[in-house]
């Protein structure tokens, strides 16, 4: 499935990762195309969650490995994920940087599955997304990547401290913040929508 993905997303046009190990060794090494099957979808994810919108995430997520690609031999080795996220994040930043500066973009922020659902079965999961995107755009970037990482991938506090480069008390602090200005901003949204519908 990543190496469709790979192909699809142009991120080497009409290459199988496969290939990526035949090309030059400090940019298309083994290591660097199994980081790409192993990693891909969690930078993909990670953009959607940090603020990229459906059309510029596959751009963003080229851009992600172009960069793992020139800096590939500096990466320690186990630290190819917190690389990845934290050019993930910079990169996010800089794109919300640049969208506010615009009209709001009306496509979903947090849409992480692929096409497939009917518009139907869609429906809900768009208007909750929306929400929820909503939501994390109101929480401040340290905070917000401590909690996509913790909320919706799972990861533990360890991980995270490795993956941030924090301390463990420091993701603790970052989380708990994150998730007091998520349940105030739920509630705040919740009531603007209950009051939206009620005046149609």
């Amino acid at each position: 499935m990543v190496s469709s993905i790979a192909a699809d997303s142009g991120i080497f046009p009409g290459q199988s990762t496969s290939a990526l190990a035949s090309q030059e060794p400090h940019v298309h090494d083994l290591a660097f195309a199994e980081c790409f099957e192993r990693d891909y979808d969690f930078v993909w994810r990670s953009l959607r969650r940090l603020g990229v919108v459906a059309s510029a995430v596959d751009d963003a997520a080229q851009d992600v490995f172009v960069v793992a690609s020139k800096r590939w031999r500096q990466i320690e080795a186990g630290k190819e994920r917190a690389f990845l996220f934290g050019t993930a994040a910079r990169m996010a930043a800089n794109y919300r940087r640049k969208r506010s500066q615009h009209a709001p973009d009306e496509d979903s922020l947090l849409s992480v599955e692929h096409p497939g659902p009917s518009p139907h079965q869609s429906l809900q999961a768009k208007q909750e997304r929306e929400l929820l995107d909503r939501v994390l755009d109101c929480i401040p970037d340290g905070q917000r990547e401590v909690f996509v990482l913790f909320e919706l991938e799972s990861m533990t506090m360890i991980e995270i401290a490795s993956t941030l480069d924090l301390a463990p008390g420091t993701v603790a602090s970052r989380l708990r913040r994150a998730r007091a200005r998520f349940q105030r901003e739920v509630a705040r949204l919740s009531v603007q929508r209950e009051g939206s519908m009620g005046d149609v």
